[in-house]
């Protein structure tokens, strides 16, 4: 089974301004090949040979954490896996977590930069408690955000180590294997931890050699297949994995069988 654990999609009615908009922010290079739809996702899927996604939302503002968490419901099958979203501007977000969980997703998605919060503010702890307590997943946006500026590192690994020491217990993905251009940090941080990372923007950016010391110091047990897609291609990004992982087991590992556990699928 081939899951990949970092997708987007929209309600079909925004997907189209949405998908207008993000592209806006970036060189074309970097620009979706989708059109941000889940029906378009699948289609994807089935040409990449990919069985499940996870959808990560981002809410925005405080105002989206409800519909979100409603499509997210809508949208859930055998094939889609919906991580929800708290804005942490949220009136009571131990609440807006234990709604998720009593939902039944398994997890949420935090975006430092879209969300205007750094990963190791205190004000953040009501957050990662209730999440820690429910047992859900907490995915972060980790590292540099192609449409910010670079020296914005309120996604940096040493910030996202600060919240695993802080909350052991708490199941962690940190994207773009562990933050997206500061890969020297995220080997003397993250690399050897029980977080998770996943290989979206990576390979398939040509980063080859920046991770390659990731790669040695972290555990193949948790390293998860992620692409981004839209904004990346799954067919070819899923080649670029088999690549970086000529080894059966390992390959099978990042593949699916890691997200197969964590997930608990």
């Amino acid at each position: 089974m081939v899951i990949d654990f970092h997708t987007h999609a929209f309600p079909d009615g925004l997907a189209p301004k949405a998908i207008e908009v993000l592209n806006a922010e970036v060189a074309e290079e970097a620009r979706a090949v989708l059109d941000g739809t889940v029906g378009d996702l699948l289609r994807s899927m089935d040409r990449a040979g990919i069985e499940r996604s996870v959808i990560c939302s981002i809410a925005t503002a405080p105002k989206q954490v409800d519909s979100i968490l409603r499509w997210s419901l809508s949208v859930a099958d055998d094939r889609i896996i919906p991580f929800a979203s708290v804005h942490p501007e949220c009136a009571d977000v131990a609440s807006e977590v234990r709604k998720i969980a009593d939902a039944g997703l398994k997890g949420i998605k935090l975006h430092p930069q879209y969300q205007a919060f750094a990963v190791d503010e205190r004000r953040l702890w009501p957050l990662y408690e209730a999440v820690a307590d429910a047992g859900l997943i907490l995915a972060f946006h980790a590292g540099r955000d192609i449409a910010f500026p670079p020296e914005d590192d309120r996604a940096a690994p040493r910030r996202i180590l600060k919240v695993h020491r802080a909350f052991p217990g708490m199941r962690i993905l940190a994207a773009h294997l562990g933050g997206w251009q500061m890969w020297d940090e995220v080997a003397v941080t993250l690399a050897g931890t029980d977080v998770y990372v996943e290989t979206s923007y990576t390979f398939d950016m040509g980063a080859e050699e920046d991770v390659g010391e990731v790669l040695r110091r972290h555990s193949v047990e948790r390293i998860l297949f992620g692409t981004d897609s839209p904004w990346r291609d799954q067919g070819k990004t899923l080649d670029l994995v088999r690549q970086a992982f000529p080894d059966m087991e390992a390959q099978q590992s990042v593949l699916g069988r890691n997200a197969v556990r964590l997930l608990g699928v």
